[in-house]
Formats: C-alpha cells, sequence, structure tokens
C-alpha cells in the first residue's frame, strides 16, 4: 500500500516522503517550519493530483 510519512529533518523542519508498496521512498518533500504545513501539503496533492497530465521536457533523441 502507498503511504505517506511525516518526520522531522536534522534540520528540525517537517518533511514528508510518498513510499510505494515495496517500501521504496519516491519522492520527498521540501522542509517546512510546521508540521500543519506539512500536513496541508500531503492533502492538497492526494485532493489535486488525480488527473495530472505528464509534461516530458526531454527532447527526443535523433
Amino acid at each position: 500500500m502507498y503511504k505517506f510519512e511525516v518526520y522531522k529533518d536534522k534540520a528540525g523542519e517537517f518533511r514528508f516522503r510518498f513510499k510505494a508498496s515495496n517500501g521504496e521512498a519516491m519522492f520527498s518533500s521540501e522542509g517546512y517550519k510546521a508540521k500543519a504545513s506539512a500536513m496541508s501539503a500531503i492533502e492538497s496533492i492526494k485532493k489535486n493530483t488525480p488527473g495530472a497530465e505528464v509534461v516530458d521536457q526531454t527532447k527526443a533523441e535523433s
């Protein structure tokens, strides 16, 4: 099962990482001063990304 993990980094900021069902971290966040801000970011991702498009900004190789 996919999950978000909230933690404090060495600088004392709150961060989160998103983990796949195999336990591999897929991405992590920036640092937030307040835990509530990190939690809000997680909720925003959950709410706003189901139809996110993929934009490939790499150039096609010849």
